[in-house]
């Protein structure tokens, strides 16, 4: 599996980002996916992720109602759409996805990571 993340850029506070991460595999929709960003200075901090089922979801506690995960399984992407961004969402954004497909949402491990894309919201 190999993904490539898209959608980063520089919007002021309050706007909204659409990040589209692409999978390229037979079975990409079969598999586990999240985002992740990191900022500079500070660890990686998971934001949001979505079961292979579409049943499960979970979000940090830092963006819960702005954000939301989603995927096309027709076009083998999946999305982070980001609302009321604020400035202290500024990081690197990379998606990853579940090392088998049809994996257990519950304690999964990534191993399939794309390249980040830059999100910087200014004040």
């Amino acid at each position: 599996v190999q993904l490539q993340a898209s959608g980063g850029g520089l919007v002021q506070a309050g706007g909204s980002l659409r990040l589209s991460c692409a999978g390229s595999g037979r079975f990409f929709s079969g598999y586990n996916v999240g985002w992740f960003r990191q900022a500079p200075g500070k660890e990686r901090e998971q934001v949001a992720a979505l079961s292979w089922s579409g049943d499960s979801t979970y979000y940090a506690d830092s963006v819960k109602g702005r954000f939301t995960i989603s995927r096309d399984n027709a076009k083998n992407t999946v999305y982070l759409q980001m609302n009321s961004l604020k400035p202290e969402d500024t990081a690197v954004y990379l998606c990853a996805a579940d090392k088998y497909p049809n994996s257990d949402f519950v304690g999964l491990t990534y191993y399939y990571w794309g390249q980040g894309t830059q999100v910087t919201v200014s004040s």
